[in-house]
């Protein structure tokens, strides 16, 4: 996992901030626990760590499995990275590039399915044909169990710009009727043909309400999910800290004018478990979904 110095990483931080949790990191490295295991190892009540570890588990930290009645925790990074933005950086031209939900250029999903804009759904959900609807422009939020949905994107760079590194931003959880906290799903990218990486999204989380999403969703509507970045670069492509592929900035070179993204969950994946794409007016954050490109002249 990796962390940086704006206000997305804060759940890590303050997830890390108490004694308590620490020590749930510590146990969990070596061993997986029930909430009841881990109540009695740290002298607490179940109710009181229960909270601790789904504070942990929000943050990314931990993930969680059934085993029968049981909510067992793991642990769920390998590493954490601090990314302390470097002065080098500070030379390189960035343009952002918005990518509308509703502006997709082709599309194969399966129920569940839907898309929505800020007053309410758009169509009928669960029927991919209203995907073709022509209010899609209005979407925010687009959701579908399993298939494809693909962008165009504009190249606005100028000819004379060097492109040094090509970053992907977007909040993305797991699709389920209704919603479940522990429901993994292998969401993968690909750039102009070029297998970018595979995500696993944790689950369909609905326990509050998102920080933006409208207050016409039902209570067990996807409420919000999880912030991923991926960064094309020379040394490959990285997500969450991790190197996914090895993808640079080279082999996309020269850029195209249009860039093709498609976001799909395979029916061969090991996690079939949707994708929800969140968009400005639902979820957490206040950006939708964008590419942003670094460049020097």
């Amino acid at each position: 996992m990796q962390v940086d110095l704006t206000e997305k990483s804060l759940p890590v931080y303050k997830a890390l901030s108490n004694a308590v949790r620490l020590r749930i990191l510590r146990l969990l490295c070596s061993d997986s626990y029930s909430v009841k295991e881990l109540a009695e190892k740290l002298d607490l009540s179940q109710p009181l760590t229960l909270r601790h570890v789904n504070q942990l588990q929000k943050a990314g930290l931990i993930k969680f499995t059934k085993e029968g009645k049981n909510k067992i925790s793991h642990i769920g990074i390998d590493e954490l990275r601090l990314d302390i933005p470097r002065q080098v950086n500070s030379s390189l031209y960035a343009q952002h590039v918005d990518i509308p939900l509703g502006l997709y250029s082709d599309f194969d999903v399966k129920p569940t399915c839907g898309i929505a804009g800020l007053n309410g759904y758009i169509g009928h959900v669960d029927e991919p044909r209203y995907f073709m609807d022509p209010n899609r422009m209005n979407a925010r939020i687009v959701w579908f169990s399993q298939g494809f949905i693909e962008y165009q994107i504009g190249n606005f760079l100028n000819p004379d710009d060097h492109l040094e590194m090509l970053t992907l931003s977007a909040e993305m959880g797991s699709e389920i009727p209704l919603s479940n906290s522990d429901w993994p799903s292998d969401i993968t990218f690909t750039l102009d043909g070029h297998y970018l990486g595979t995500w696993t999204s944790p689950g369909d989380f609905a326990d509050t309400r998102g920080k933006y999403t409208p207050l016409w969703t039902p209570e067990k509507f996807n409420q919000y999910g999880t912030m991923v970045t991926i960064s094309i670069s020379s040394s490959g492509t990285w997500l969450g800290g991790n190197r996914v592929s090895d993808v640079t900035i080279a082999d996309l070179l020269p850029l195209p004018d249009r860039l093709t993204l498609r976001i799909s969950v395979d029916k061969h994946a090991k996690n079939v478990g949707g994708c929800t794409i969140f968009g400005k007016g639902f979820g957490n954050s206040k950006k939708g979904m964008y590419i942003t490109t670094y460049s020097s002249h």
